[in-house]
């Protein structure tokens, strides 16, 4: 694993149950990759190959569209080591969750 990014899906929606909704399907969809992530408050963390997260990142957009949203802005963090393996999101995180 080379990879991990973060990404944080804005749909435009017409109310906030609708966002919660279309952000819901995204989240599905990264969890139907079979990768590894984590959901935070505001952002999900994704680890993988480079190429697979990259397209990971532009489909998240496709099913926000699908899903209802007029228009979708992201912000997206890439942690990237091509010669080598990053840090885990376990083990970014995993001491501060017991």
């Amino acid at each position: 694993m080379n990879a991990n990014v973060a990404i944080q899906v804005l749909p435009k929606s017409d109310s906030d149950e609708a966002l919660i909704e279309i952000v819901d399907q995204v989240i599905a969809y990264i969890a139907s990759t079979g990768l590894s992530y984590y959901v935070g408050p505001c952002e999900t963390s994704i680890e993988g190959e480079y190429d697979q997260l990259m397209e990971v990142i532009k489909e998240c957009q496709h099913v926000a569209v699908r899903a209802g949203a007029k228009e979708v802005s992201a912000y997206v963090k890439i942690n990237y080591r091509p010669e080598g393996e990053v840090l885990t999101i376990e083990r970014k995180v995993s001491k501060h969750h017991k």
